[in-house]
C-alpha cells in the first residue's frame, strides 16, 4: 500500500492525496492551488497519475482547495464514483459553477483555456455518490470506508480506511480540515478510536487562536470603534461557513443590542445560494442551533441585514453612508466584489479591515494584513492606508493545541502523524511539537512524495 502528496504538501491548499491499494486506485481530494503564479500555475499542468486510472475519489469538503480540480479530473477521463456527504454534493454544485464562471472570465483575458468546463461540470454530479456520517461502506472486500464530522464547515468529513493487502491490515484517516470547536452551527469534530496513521491539517500548526470569549469580544468592540468613527467595516469573508458564522453571532449580537444598529450588507451572491442550502441541512447543525431555530428564531435574518444579490445593489452600497458593514467574497481577496470595496476604501484610515480567516501567502488579503504600503486591486495600486485587524479564533481550521487535542485521544499505537494543509513552517512545526509532546513519529511531506504504508 502507498499513499501519494500530489498537493497540501507544506503548502495550505490544492490538497490530492493518491491511495493504491493492490491495483485500487483512489483519490483523497482533487483541490484547486490558491496563492501566488508558481502555484496557480500548478492547477494547469497535467495530473502526475492518469485520471482514466483512478477507480474513486473521495471529497472531505467543498472548499475550492479541496474539489476546485474535480471537474478537470473528470474531463480528462476519470469515470468512477464520487464519494461526499449531501451538504458536500450541494454545496460543490454552487461552488464550482461559481468557480468556473471566474475562471471563464480569467481565461478570456489571458487567452487560455479554462481549467474545466460546463460539459465536465455537469457530468461530474452524476458520478457523484452520497452518504451519511458514521455508515461503514464496503468498497471493496478489501477496502471499507466510513465518513465522519470533521466540524469544520457543513457536511465537511474526515474518511477514515481500513485496508487490507494480503497479510497487512491498516487504518488511514484523512481528516480533510478540522474544525474549531466550539463553533456557533456545528457539532465539534468527531472522536477518532484507532488509527494506524492520521493526515492532520496543519494550517494553524504553529500557533493557537484567541479564547472564543474572547472572539466575540473582539468583534463586538471592531464594529463600535468602526461606527465611533463613523467609518466602513470591511470583512472579507469565504462563502462557506464563515458567512454563515458570522450571521448567527451578528444575529445574536443585534438582538441583544450589544451593538449599534446599522446597514450590515452581504454582498455575495455565491453566499447568499450557500445561506440557503445551509438552511436545507438543519440536522447537520448543533443542538443549540437546533434548538434556536425551533424556536422561531431565523438565525440568517435580522434589522440593518441586506443581502445584494445583483451588481446594481452591490453598486449602491456606495451610496450608504458609513458607518456600515460589508461581508463580501473572495475571503482571501483573490476576486469577488470584495475588491470593489477595497478598491474604494482601503486608502482611508477611518476604516476598518477585519480578517477573520487565514489569508494564503501570495494573496492580497496577506498582502493587507501584512501592512503592504500600496497594494493592486482591480489593476490599480490603492494605498493601504486602512486599520488592518484579525481575530483567528473565527477561523474554521483547529489551533495547534486543539490540533494536539485531536491527536492524543487516538488510543495508541499510532505509526505516524502525517502533517498537511499548511505552509512549510506550520506543516514542520506541528510535525515536531506531536513528536517532542505526544511521542509519536510525525512527518511534514513535500509535493510528489510516496510513503509506504
Amino acid at each position: 500500500m502507498k499513499l501519494h502528496f500530489f498537493g497540501g504538501a507544506k503548502v495550505v491548499t490544492g490538497a490530492n492525496y493518491l491511495l493504491e491499494v493492490g491495483p485500487t486506485k483512489i483519490i483523497v481530494d482533487c483541490g484547486l492551488f490558491q496563492g501566488p503564479p508558481e502555484l496557480d500555475e500548478l492547477n494547469y499542468q497535467p495530473f502526475p497519475y492518469n485520471p482514466k486510472d483512478i477507480d474513486y475519489v473521495f471529497i472531505t469538503h467543498s472548499h475550492l482547495d479541496h474539489c476546485g480540480r474535480l471537474a478537470k479530473l473528470v474531463k480528462e477521463g476519470f469515470k468512477g464514483p464520487i464519494i461526499c456527504t449531501p451538504p458536500t454534493r450541494d454545496l460543490m454544485s454552487v461552488a464550482l459553477e461559481d468557480a468556473l464562471h471566474l475562471m471563464s472570465q480569467e481565461a478570456r483575458k489571458k487567452r487560455m483555456t479554462p481549467l474545466f468546463d460546463k460539459v465536465a461540470l455537469k457530468k461530474l454530479f452524476t458520478q457523484i455518490k452520497t452518504y451519511i456520517y458514521g455508515q461503514e461502506i464496503n468498497l471493496q472486500p478489501n477496502i471499507k470506508f466510513t465518513l465522519r464530522d470533521s466540524g469544520h464547515i457543513l457536511g465537511s468529513s474526515m474518511i477514515e480506511f481500513q485496508l487490507k493487502e494480503k497479510n497487512k491490515k491498516i487504518t488511514i484517516v484523512f481528516c480533510g480540515d478540522i474544525g474549531n470547536p466550539p463553533t456557533p452551527l456545528l457539532n465539534p469534530p468527531a472522536k477518532i478510536k484507532k488509527t494506524d496513521y492520521i493526515l492532520v491539517d496543519s494550517a494553524y500548526g504553529d500557533r493557537n487562536h484567541e479564547s472564543k470569549k474572547e472572539r466575540k469580544n473582539l468583534l463586538v468592540q471592531a464594529i463600535k470603534d468602526a461606527c465611533l468613527r463613523r467609518g466602513v467595516l470591511l470583512i472579507p469573508s469565504f462563502a462557506i461557513e464563515r458567512t454563515q458564522e458570522l450571521l448567527y453571532e451578528l444575529n445574536d449580537l443585534v438582538e441583544n443590542k450589544l451593538i449599534p444598529q446599522l446597514p450590515i450588507f452581504i454582498d455575495s451572491p455565491l453566499a447568499i445560494k450557500i445561506t440557503n442550502i445551509y438552511q436545507k441541512y438543519p440536522q447537520y447543525f448543533n443542538q443549540k442551533t437546533r434548538y434556536l431555530i425551533s424556536t422561531g428564531d431565523d438565525i440568517f435574518k435580522f434589522p440593518g441585514l441586506r443581502f445584494t444579490a445583483n451588481r446594481q445593489a452591490s453598486k449602491n452600497i456606495l451610496r450608504v453612508q458609513p458607518p456600515k458593514i460589508i461581508i463580501a467574497g473572495s475571503g482571501m481577496s483573490t476576486g469577488g466584489r470584495i475588491l470593489f470595496h477595497e478598491k474604494q476604501y482601503l486608502s482611508n484610515p477611518n476604516n476598518m479591515f477585519l480578517v477573520i480567516g487565514f489569508q494564503v501567502e501570495g494573496t492580497l488579503g496577506r498582502k493587507i494584513l501584512e501592512g503592504t504600503p500600496v497594494v493592486n486591486v482591480l489593476r490599480e495600486p490603492i494605498k493601504n492606508k486602512i486599520e488592518v485587524r484579525a481575530i483567528g479564533a473565527y477561523s474554521a481550521h483547529a489551533d495547534q493545541k486543539l490540533l494536539l487535542k485531536f491527536i492524543k485521544q487516538i488510543a495508541r499505537p499510532i505509526k505516524k502523524v502525517i502533517a498537511v494543509q499548511g505552509e512549510k513552517k506550520a506543516a514542520e512545526t506541528l510535525a515536531k511539537v506531536v513528536q517532542s509532546k505526544l511521542k509519536i513519529v510525525a512527518v511534514a511531506p513535500k509535493y510528489e512524495d510516496v510513503m509506504e504504508l
